[in-house]
C-alpha cells in the first residue's frame, strides 16, 4: 500500500503543530549533549528508530532522562535549533492566522519562549502553545481548536488522530518510518510551504 498523498492545499486556520521533532530539531540536540556531557560518541540520528529512546539508544535510562529534562526545561537556554525551512513557513503563517501548538510536554512556558526566541519576525500575540503533559490528550484540544490537519511525527498519536477524523500529517523521522503506509508524509518544511501558499 503506498503512502497516502499530501493534500494540494491545507486551510491555515485549520492546521496545528506538534514542537519537539516537527519544529525544534531536539534529538540533534540530545546527541550533541549526549556526546559533551557524556561522551557518548557512538550515537547517530539514524539510529532514533523508536519513540521510546531506551529501547533504541545504547544508553542508561537515567542519562536519557537527564538529558531530556534539559531540553523539556531549559530549550530556550540550549541550541536547539528550528528544522531547516521552519522559520520563514511559520512567520509567513502567523501574519496571516496564529499559529497552534500542542505539545505533550507538561509545561508550556520554556518552549513558547523558545519559539519567541527562534521566530523573531512572528508577534508573541501570534503564537500558542498548549502543553497536554500526555501525548494521548492532544486529540482532545485539538477537536476544542476545530483541527481538521495536525503535522506530528509520533505514530500512535496519529493513528489517534485518524481514528477520530483529524488528517495527520507524518512528519518524516526515523523512528516514524515503520507500519504506517495510510498517512501522507512532509518530508521538509519546504513541503509544507507548497501546500499552504
Amino acid at each position: 500500500m503506498a503512502t497516502a498523498l499530501l493534500p494540494d492545499k491545507l486551510d491555515p486556520q485549520r492546521l496545528a503543530f506538534d514542537i519537539d521533532g516537527v519544529v525544534a530539531d531536539i534529538m540533534t540536540t540530545f546527541i550533541d549533549l549526549a556526546r559533551e556531557r557524556y561522551k557518548l560518541h557512538h550515537l547517530r540520528y539514524e539510529d532514533i528508530v523508536d519513540f521510546d529512546l531506551a529501547r533504541c539508544l545504547q544508553m542508561d535510562e537515567a542519562v536519557i532522562w537527564e538529558i531530556l529534562e534539559l531540553l523539556l526545561n531549559r530549550p530556550d537556554e540550549l541550541a536547539i535549533a528550528l528544522m531547516p525551512h521552519a522559520a520563514p513557513v511559520l512567520t509567513r503563517l502567523a501574519k496571516e492566522n496564529p499559529l497552534l501548538f500542542v505539545t505533550a510536554r507538561d509545561r508550556a512556558e520554556p518552549i513558547f519562549n523558545w519559539l519567541i526566541k527562534n521566530l523573531p519576525e512572528a508577534s508573541p500575540t501570534a503564537i500558542r502553545v498548549i502543553a497536554t503533559g500526555d501525548p494521548d490528550l492532544k486529540l482532545d484540544y485539538l477537536q476544542t481548536h476545530k483541527i481538521a490537519y495536525f503535522v506530528e511525527d509520533r505514530l500512535e498519536t496519529c493513528f489517534q488522530l485518524a481514528h477520530h477524523g483529524i488528517q495527520p500529517l507524518v512528519f518524516d523521522q526515523p523512528w516514524n518510518r515503520r507500519r504506517h503506509h495510510s498517512f501522507p508524509v512532509i518530508y521538509s518544511w519546504r513541503d509544507l510551504d507548497r501546500i499552504l501558499f
